[in-house]
C-alpha cells in the first residue's frame, strides 16, 4: 500500500499553466505504474494519464493529447502532471492513483486536488 499527497491545484485562466505534483510515501514507488484522473462535478471519473514504473511508457486520454505531460521521478516518490493550454472544461478535482501491477488495476488514491479554468 502506498499514501498518496496530490498538490498544486488552484484557479487559472484558460490558456494557462499548472503543474500538479503526487507525493508517495513508502518505499516500493518505484514498483508502482501511477496514474491521474479526474471528475468534474456531476461526472463520474475518468482516466487522464498514466505512467509505467519505469517513467518509459506514458498514454493520455484523447481530450488532454499534446496539451497535458505525465512525468515521475522515482528518486523523489513523485509523479507531475504538467497541464498547458488549459481549459474550462478542464475543471474538475485531480486525483492520483497507484497501481501495483498485481492485475488489480489502480488501488490506492490521494484526496485530490481542485482544478478550476476560469473562461
Amino acid at each position: 500500500q502506498v499514501q498518496l499527497v496530490e498538490s498544486g491545484g488552484g484557479l487559472v485562466q484558460a490558456g494557462g499553466s499548472l503543474r500538479l505534483s503526487c507525493q508517495a510515501s513508502g518505499r516500493t514507488f518505484s514498483s508502482y505504474d501511477m496514474g491521474w484522473f479526474r471528475q468534474a462535478p456531476g461526472k463520474e471519473r475518468k482516466f487522464v494519464a498514466g505512467i509505467s514504473w519505469s517513467g518509459g511508457s506514458t498514454r493520455y486520454a484523447d481530450s488532454v493529447k499534446g496539451r497535458f505531460t505525465i512525468s515521475r521521478d522515482n528518486a523523489k516518490n513523485t509523479v507531475y502532471l504538467q497541464m498547458n493550454n488549459l481549459k474550462p472544461e478542464d475543471t474538475a478535482v485531480y486525483y492520483c492513483a497507484a497501481d501495483p501491477l498485481t492485475g488489480r488495476g489502480y488501488g490506492d488514491w490521494g484526496q485530490g486536488t481542485q482544478v478550476t479554468v476560469s473562461s
